[in-house]
């Protein structure tokens, strides 16, 4: 039998190596992870991640090829092949700090599958890493093999969060990195056969390793651009009187573009986007391409951007101040149908509203109360470490108050602010909810998911991202 271990098993590592072992029985799949914590909830019925569908799966091969254990180097020295799906958070401080991928616990990984490997092995990338990554871990296994041989893949992840497991069901494709020599070929195909299970042969894409690696760092890139174009877009269509949404569905009907990403929002989040564009701008800096650096540092510029007009235009439509009022927040998470918050556009929202002194109500169906302080505690990049090497300020944020009922969250609020698009919010009580309000009670929707027209008619101001501005707004300009 084959025997694959994952090290790593957050939000990568966990859904990915369940799909394996559901459409693999024949293999062995044992996740591990230093965390006890964390293995104790892949082992229970509330499992540590959020993913439609993936309480299913799991309970389908728990025990049986599945396997969750904090037995890292018994599993690892079993294992044919490794998949290692550790952190890679932005340094912090050093060389690169603010860009550059920190590999240290990518490093810590291989210098252990050096020491406990008592046979030739398989290492698989999936963490996203920083071109010529693998040539570093390559060295590293080498000169510590005690004769053992160890080829080195690349396959980077291409999962959207929300729909992770039919993601990984009917993926766009798989790509696989290796070497171009008789060993690295060979990898690769043990490795394609594990996705040929399931995965049709035209849709497994196999390349030399470099490509790997840079593809899942472009295609993150190319997405956020996409994600940023459309928000720049909504900025001049405040100001114009367009509507955005019109204005992207208009340009998404060429088909050279195409629709997907195309939603004008508060900015983008979650674990890749920006992260991926920083470690693509360091790259590119330490290659000497400056130019080619800055053009992706204005995606992340113009993200910031987005998040910051948001801000001001709330406390411009608010008489200039939101100090010691009631501000209810409906969603936390970065996007819908995931409890991830890594990123989430609302952390730098909720700090620029407590910065004036505002008062939060927090509603997020997914995110629990120790989550949401804890962003609001940490330094950026912090998110990105194993929880518990994260600092918590020991006292959380006291003007924020996290509650269980998007009704509760916005009684006697002066404004509401939607920051996630679940599905939940489109379908608000909002006659109840205005009553119970302060007045003039204020709507700022970041993710187009209300119906404007009909929060008008309830009595609400409303700002939509991109859309055609409430007459109010009209006479409270906001400065970015």
């Amino acid at each position: 039998m084959v025997k694959i271990c994952c090290i790593g098993a957050g939000y990568v590592g966990g859904p990915t190596m369940a799909v394996i072992a559901l459409k693999c029985p024949s293999i062995e799949v044992a996740v591990v992870d230093i965390s006890v914590a964390r293995i104790t909830a892949w082992n229970s019925d509330e499992l540590p991640i959020y993913e439609p569908g993936l309480d299913d799966v799991v309970k389908q091969c728990r025990g049986k090829n599945l396997f969750f254990s904090t037995e890292v180097e018994k599993h690892v020295s079993e294992a044919d092949i490794i998949f290692v799906s550790v952190n890679t958070p932005t340094k912090t401080r050093g060389l690169g700090a603010g860009k550059a991928a920190d590999l240290t616990y990518w490093e810590s990984a291989a210098r252990m599958i050096a020491d406990v490997s008592k046979n030739d092995k398989i290492v698989v990338e999936k963490s996203t890493v920083p071109v010529k990554t693998a040539e570093a871990i390559e060295k590293i296994l080498t000169h510590n093999s005690k004769g053992i041989n160890f080829q080195i893949l690349s396959n980077p992840e291409f999962l959207a969060e929300g729909t992770a497991i039919q993601d990984l069901f009917h993926p766009d494709r798989v790509l696989i990195g290796g070497r171009d020599t008789p060993e690295g070929q060979k990898a690769i195909q043990t490795l394609k056969k594990v996705y040929a299970h399931w995965v049709p042969e035209d849709r497994i894409i196999c390349t030399n390793l470099w490509s790997a690696e840079l593809s899942k760092l472009a295609a993150n890139a190319f997405l956020a651009q996409r994600i940023s174009s459309v928000n720049a877009m909504s900025a001049l269509c405040e100001a114009t009187g367009a509507d955005v949404t019109q204005v992207s569905n208009a340009v998404g009907k060429d088909s050279r573009i195409g629709p997907k990403f195309l939603n004008a929002s508060v900015g983008f989040g979650g674990s890749c986007f920006q992260k991926d564009i920083l470690n693509l701008v360091y790259i590119c800096e330490c290659n000497g391409l400056p130019e080619v650096a800055n053009y992706w540092k204005q995606v992340i510029k113009v993200n910031d951007y987005q998040k910051s007009r948001f801000v001001n235009r709330m406390v411009s439509s608010m008489f200039n101040t939101v100090s010691g009022k009631k501000i209810a927040i409906l969603g936390f998470a970065f996007k819908k149908d995931t409890g991830d918050t890594r990123e989430t556009p609302a952390i730098d929202v909720c700090k620029g509203l407590l910065g004036d002194n505002a008062h939060l109500s927090i509603y997020d169906p997914q995110v629990t109360q120790e989550q949401i302080q804890r962003d609001l505690s940490m330094e950026k990049f912090d998110w990105d470490h194993p929880t518990h090497l994260q600092p918590m300020s020991p006292y959380g944020v006291k003007q924020v108050n996290v509650v269980s009922d998007a009704h509760e969250a916005t009684k006697d609020a002066h404004g509401l602010c939607i920051l996630t698009e679940w599905d939940e919010f489109k379908t608000l009580d909002f006659k109840r909810i205005y009553d119970n309000m302060q007045k003039p009670a204020f709507v700022f929707d970041g993710r187009n998911v209300v119906d404007a027209s009909k929060l008008r008619e309830i009595g609400f101001i409303v700002y939509s991202i991109g859309k055609p501005l409430d007459a109010w707004l009209k006479d409270m300009r906001a400065v970015a």
